[in-house]
């Protein structure tokens, strides 16, 4: 997915259906020169409404609609007749969208299954026609509602990508590298920070013909969750995966303190996020004896997987581990 097309946040200003007015008629015939109030309701303004498409992984269609609009109803007619609903506006978006108000950052809702849908902005109400007045004392009512005004309301929509399991680590901590070989997605891989520019998706095949979905994730670094580097970008990505996996390469120079830094990241970008289950990794394996693996072991508290997705070890052990964690 090239950089220039994965666009996770847009800023649109939308504005629901006015309602048709009421109409204000009264029966008029040969044989029924003065005859009563026959003024039909007016139609309901158009509705905004998310809904899920499985087949979307970006929002790039939406960039450029800077504006959207729903249709107003249409007045209401003679003889009772209700006028025409205005057309609702239905927009296709990823599994994983969230909307939020733009000025307030209030939430509103998000969209996680396919055909799943979510009004936006509900389209106004149309008037009462002036049949609807008509009482024992007022036989003839001279008064139609206006039709209710549609919600003007600039909206965030943002992305964050839904996957089993989100691969955490610094830039080259071996994330691409692992996706690309456990898995048939092909991300960018070079010896260089932030290869990764956007999420990757790769589904992860297992025994009996089972899966499940890993993202790689740009890398995060110190100070991520005060925007630097690819910042709220990269955190808000990690929300919405079930498991975490922290990759720690083997050839960092002090691999508690880089797991530290990522957790720290972490719980100041949101608390919530510390309790997901997780997993830790030590990544490129290979390189190590097993001496160097037992003194890297011995610095975290809890048990580390080994792998080297290069040399292929341990890989299997570590989907096994991951599979377990996702069916818990």
């Amino acid at each position: 997915m090239a950089e220039s097309n994965f666009i996770d946040y847009v800023k649109i200003f939308f504005k629901s259906g006015n309602g048709g007015a009421g109409s204000h008629h009264y029966h008029r015939s040969k044989g029924n020169p003065k005859g009563g109030p026959d003024g039909g309701d007016g139609g309901k303004g158009g509705d905004i409404i998310l809904r899920g498409n499985k087949q979307l992984w970006t929002l790039i269609h939406l960039k450029f609609r800077k504006h959207i609009f729903a249709d107003h109803g249409n007045p209401g007619g003679e003889s009772h007749s209700t006028g025409k609903s205005g057309q609702n506006i239905y927009l296709d978006v990823p599994l994983g969208t969230v909307a939020k108000d733009f000025e307030t950052k209030e939430f509103i809702g998000e969209i996680t299954d396919e055909g799943e849908e979510l009004t936006l902005l509900s389209g106004g109400k149309g008037g009462l026609g002036n049949s609807k007045f008509k009482t024992s004392t007022n036989q003839a009512p001279k008064y139609a509602q206006p039709g209710e005004s549609g919600i003007e309301q600039t909206l965030i929509l943002e992305l964050k990508v839904l996957a089993d399991v989100g691969l955490v680590g610094f830039p080259n901590a071996g994330k691409s590298t692992l996706l690309s070989v456990v898995s048939a997605a092909k991300p960018e891989i070079a010896n260089y920070p932030f290869t990764t520019l956007v999420p990757n998706l790769g589904v992860i095949p297992y025994r009996d013909y089972r899966s499940f979905v890993m993202a790689d994730i740009p890398g995060i670094i110190e100070g991520a969750h005060e925007g630097k580097g690819l910042g709220h970008r990269f955190l808000r990505h990690i929300e919405r995966n079930s498991v975490l996996l922290f990759l720690i390469p083997a050839d960092s120079d002090d691999h508690l303190k880089e797991y530290q830094i990522l957790v720290n990241e972490l719980e100041k970008f949101n608390p919530e996020l510390l309790t997901k289950e997780h997993m830790i990794s030590i990544s490129k394996s290979d390189m190590l004896d097993d001496e160097l693996k037992d003194a890297i072991a011995n610095e975290f508290s809890v048990p580390v997987h080994f792998f080297s997705s290069v040399a292929q070890q341990g890989l299997q052990e570590l989907k096994d581990k991951l599979w377990n964690i996702l069916q818990e």
